[in-house]
């Protein structure tokens, strides 16, 4: 089933996201989670891919076990860093055959132990190039990210809406938000989204936050500000228990802002943390207590 069906049939969606285990690490450790996840009923989870391509096989994995065993609709990461026109085709191919429709397309990040990796080098050198490509391949619904305070590679909003604008004409069914802690500034990219003519359905995409040190971490990675508020409440609690606490209410304020303002629906970065996924799908009243 495609995602888009979610959008045409409920006023809004809910929707997860997993990552796969590192290499070193058995995969049972979230196959392990995946029935616990299916319990909460999302209408759909996505995959992360690794960087470079290193956890691929785990993606198509773990996707289809979401699709096949448990009977929730999955979306496969897929980014095109450092893969052959031949292993993008193959990663097509292996998606279709586990009955998988849903695909987010990504350009990727570099390889970790590859910090200047020329993207120009690779096959296709933006995500609306493997959006065109994939569209020619199969009928999959193709996702694609957004980025409501700019990609990091992107020097003013305004250019990072221009190639938005091209991955969507490229044949895009729906987006989903990098993370951000302030409602204000999705709202305001809402607003930029509408006067560019883009007007496919965004899923926000909000992470709780569990250890401050982690959170400081991804935000300085993908540009994420902090407002005063959230500031305060890494400074306060830190890593402590407390934080995961503090992080599960302030995830729950801006999920129930954004469901409040008519969002598409809201997507749950879960950090493969089911305990909290559920604790905060109570507090919305979208799950029992």
């Amino acid at each position: 089933m495609k995602i888009t069906e979610f959008f045409e049939r409920k006023k809004q969606t809910v929707s997860f996201e997993i990552f796969p285990p590192k290499l070193d690490t058995p995969i049972e450790t979230i196959l392990n989670k995946l029935g616990d996840f299916a319990q909460l009923k999302p209408d759909f989870i996505s995959v992360t891919y690794g960087a470079g391509g290193s956890k691929k096989g785990r993606t198509v994995e773990i996707a289809s076990k979401i699709k096949n065993e448990y009977g929730i609709e999955s979306l496969a990461h897929f980014t095109c860093v450092g893969h052959s026109i031949e292993e993008i085709d193959d990663m097509i191919n292996k998606l279709k055959n586990e009955k998988i429709d849903n695909i987010l397309a990504l350009r990727g990040d570099p390889p970790k132990d590859m910090p200047d990796f020329d993207f120009s080098k690779n096959v296709f050198s933006y995500a609306s190039e493997l959006i065109r490509h994939i569209r020619k391949r199969a009928n999959f619904c193709i996702g694609a990210a957004c980025y409501p305070e700019g990609h990091v590679d992107s020097p003013r909003i305004r250019q990072d809406i221009y190639y938005l604008k091209q991955k969507v004409n490229e044949g895009v069914d729906f987006l989903i938000t990098q993370l951000f802690f302030d409602n204000r500034i999705f709202y305001d990219f809402m607003d930029k989204l509408l006067a560019a003519g883009i007007t496919c359905p965004v899923l926000p995409g909000i992470m709780p936050i569990f250890r401050a040190d982690q959170i400081k971490r991804i935000a300085s990675m993908c540009g994420a500000s902090m407002p005063a508020k959230l500031v305060l409440l890494l400074d306060k609690y830190g890593n402590t228990p407390d934080m995961q606490k503090a992080g599960i209410e302030y995830a729950t304020n801006q999920l129930k802002d954004l469901l409040d303002n008519g969002v598409h629906g809201i997507h749950i970065n879960t950090m493969n943390n089911v305990e909290a996924t559920r604790t905060i799908l109570q507090n919305l009243g979208l799950f029992p207590g």
